[in-house]
C-alpha cells in the first residue's frame, strides 16, 4: 500500500482531458460484442474496471483490440460465444459482474464469476433473483460472488419492478431480455441512468419507455439484431465532479473540461454545485453515441452559499448522484450551512462503506459531520491537513486528495493507488492544474 501527499492549492487553472465515461465504456463493449460486425470505440474509458469487462468479453471469444484509448471490437451477435473453462475474473468491477452475468444468462454461457475481496462482499442477489425468475440458473454463496451460471438455459421474457435504483439491474435484466422469449420489461420507481436504453438505440435496437405517474416502465424484445455502430465515449462527468468541486471552492480558479457527457440522469451533480452558489458553464451542447455533450468550465468563488437554507440532497436526487456524494461531502466543508444527504443506503454497499468511510476521514480533517444510518451531514468546517485512508476505494481517494488541497497543511492519502480502478492518472493530471 502507497502514500500519496498533497499540498494545499490556491487555485485551479486550466484545461483537463478527462476519461472516457467509465459506466458508458463498460456498455460500449458489451453491446458492441452483442452486434454484428466490428465496432470501433474511441475515447474509452482507461479504468481498470473496464479492462476487467475487455477480458471477460475475450474470455468468452469476442476479439477485442486496443491502440490508446480506441478500441475494436469484433462482435459475434448471439452465437459464436464459447464456454469459458476458466473462472472470469471481474476483479474490482460491480458493473462488469452483474451486466456480463445478464448477458451470459441470456446466451445461455456456462461460467464462473469471480472479482476481488471487495466485490464478494457485494449483494449480487438482487441480479440473481431476476435473472433466475427468467429461467437461468445462478449459484452464489448467499448472495455473494462467486457466481456459477448453469450452461444451456433458455430464458423467457418477464416483467419485473427492481426492488433498489439501481441501472446495474435494470441493465443486467435488459441483456439477459436481448436473447430472451417474448419480451422483458424492467419497471423502476426511481429513475436510474439509462446509458444503455440509449446504447441499445444506438445499435438498431427497439426500446419501448412508458412514463407514469408511479413508475417508468422500459421494454425490449428477444431475439434482437445488434448492428455494429462506432461511437466517440463522452468524457465521464463523475471524474468531472472532483475539478469542479475543486475549482468552485477555490477563488482564482478557472478550469475548461471538453466533452464532458450531460445525461440528464447524471447531472444532479452540476444541480447541488450551481445551488451551492458555484459558477458553472455549459458550452457547446452536442450529441455524442445517443449521449447529450458539452464543454464544462467551472470558475472559483470567494464563498459559496446555498440558494436555499433547506436544501436537503435526498429522494431521487441520490440516485442521479450516487457516486459524487463523496466529493459533494467534501464541498460541504467549504458551503455556508453544509449539506444534508439522506436516503443513500446504497453507498453503504459500494467498494466500502462510502458514509462510514467519508465520516471517519472528515472528522480526523477536522470537519463537523453527523453520521445517519442513510447518510450524513456535513457543517462548513475548517479543514486540517491529516492522514486519512482510501478504504480501498477509488473515490474516496479522489475525494479526500481534493480535501487535502482545501485543508491547512499537508494530506495524507493512505492506500491512494485504488484510483487505477476509474482513472488512472488523476494524481497527475490533478496536479498538472494546480497553481500554488
Amino acid at each position: 500500500m502507497h502514500n500519496m501527499k498533497i499540498l494545499p492549492a490556491r487555485s485551479l487553472r486550466g484545461e483537463i482531458r478527462l476519461p472516457g465515461d467509465k459506466s458508458i465504456s463498460h456498455r460500449a463493449a458489451i453491446l458492441s460484442a452483442l452486434a454484428h460486425g466490428v465496432t470501433t470505440i474511441s475515447n474509452f474509458a482507461s479504468s481498470a474496471d473496464c479492462r476487467s469487462t475487455v477480458e471477460v468479453l475475450r474470455a468468452v471469444g469476442i476479439t477485442v483490440k486496443i491502440d490508446g484509448s480506441t478500441v475494436r471490437v469484433t462482435g459475434r451477435g448471439s452465437k459464436g460465444f464459447s464456454s469459458p473453462k476458466l473462472p472470469l475474473d471481474c476483479g474490482n468491477s460491480g458493473t462488469t459482474m452483474r451486466l456480463f452475468a445478464g448477458m451470459a444468462s441470456g446466451l445461455g454461457l456456462g461460467c464462473k464469476l469471480i472479482g476481488d475481496e471487495s466485490l464478494t462482499g457485494r449483494p449480487m442477489q438482487r441480479i440473481i433473483e431476476p435473472l433466475t425468475n427468467m429461467g437461468a440458473e445462478i449459484a452464489s454463496t448467499d448472495g455473494h460472488a462467486p457466481l456459477l451460471l448453469a450452461a444451456g438455459r433458455k430464458l423467457t421474457g418477464t416483467e419485473y419492478a427492481i426492488p433498489v435504483a439501481s441501472a446495474q439491474i435494470k441493465s443486467s435484466i435488459l441483456l439477459a431480455g436481448l436473447n430472451a422469449e417474448g419480451t422483458t420489461t424492467v419497471i423502476e420507481k426511481v429513475v436510474t441512468r439509462d446509458h444503455t436504453e440509449r446504447m441499445l438505440r444506438h445499435f438498431g435496437v427497439e426500446v419501448t419507455e412508458t412514463i407514469g405517474a408511479e413508475d417508468r416502465r422500459i421494454t425490449v424484445a428477444g431475439g434482437a439484431a445488434l448492428k455494429a455502430a462506432d461511437m466517440t465515449i463522452p468524457a465521464d462527468i463523475s471524474a468531472a465532479a472532483f475539478f469542479a468541486v475543486a475549482a468552485s471552492a477555490l477563488a482564482g480558479s478557472e478550469i475548461s473540461m471538453p466533452g464532458v457527457g450531460l445525461n440528464p440522469s447524471r447531472t444532479a451533480v452540476l444541480e447541488v454545485l450551481r445551488r451551492c452558489g458555484a459558477r458553472i458553464e455549459v458550452i457547446g451542447r452536442r450529441e455524442a453515441a445517443n449521449e447529450p455533450v458539452c464543454d464544462l468550465v467551472v470558475s472559483g468563488k470567494e464563498d459559496l452559499k446555498r440558494t436555499d437554507p433547506n436544501f436537503v440532497i435526498r429522494g431521487a436526487m441520490v440516485a442521479n448522484l450516487i457516486d459524487e456524494i463523496p466529493i459533494l461531502a467534501v464541498l460541504a466543508t467549504q458551503v455556508d450551512g453544509g449539506l444534508e444527504f439522506r436516503d443513500a443506503l446504497e453507498l453503504r454497499v459500494k467498494e466500502s462503506d462510502r458514509i462510514a468511510a467519508m465520516v471517519a476521514n472528515l472528522k480526523l480533517m477536522g470537519a463537523d459531520v453527523q453520521e445517519f444510518t442513510d447518510g450524513l451531514r456535513v457543517g462548513r468546517s475548517r479543514l486540517r491537513g491529516a492522514a486519512v485512508a482510501s478504504f480501498g476505494d477509488h473515490r474516496i481517494a479522489m475525494a479526500f486528495a481534493v480535501a487535502g488541497l482545501l485543508a491547512k497543511g499537508e494530506t495524507t492519502i493512505v492506500g491512494h493507488e485504488c484510483v487505477d480502478v476509474s482513472f488512472p492518472g488523476f494524481f497527475q493530471i490533478l496536479e498538472s492544474v494546480v497553481v500554488r
